[in-house]
């Protein structure tokens, strides 16, 4: 599994080229989704809100399937599907703009 804090200590440069997004970027979308999330209830997801969503970034990033996304982050295929399909609902509903 991707760890969080890893990620956190890429160096910038490092940090877009993997993810194809700012370390700014990022934050600013963990706080849309943070915003969208909050009230919801409902199971809890093994990842965090930032984890989702460096794996919706990878998909987006790399292409691959899902099957294998998954396997890198120790959860089943469909929920990296699921997991997807929610960050890129949340992104596009606030009409969060990927300028970096």
């Amino acid at each position: 599994m991707i760890r969080y804090k890893q990620v956190l200590a890429m160096s910038p440069f490092d940090f877009k080229r993997a993810y194809g997004v700012s370390q700014e970027t990022f934050q600013k979308m963990i706080q849309v989704v943070l915003e969208a999330k909050v009230g919801r209830r409902g199971s809890h997801s093994k990842l965090s809100i930032p984890q989702q969503i460096l794996l919706t970034l990878q998909y987006l990033r790399e292409y691959r399937t899902f099957f294998h996304i998954a396997q890198d982050w120790g959860i089943h295929e469909s929920t990296a599907y699921r997991i997807v399909r929610r960050i890129e609902d949340i992104l596009i509903k606030s009409k969060f703009r990927l300028l970096s």
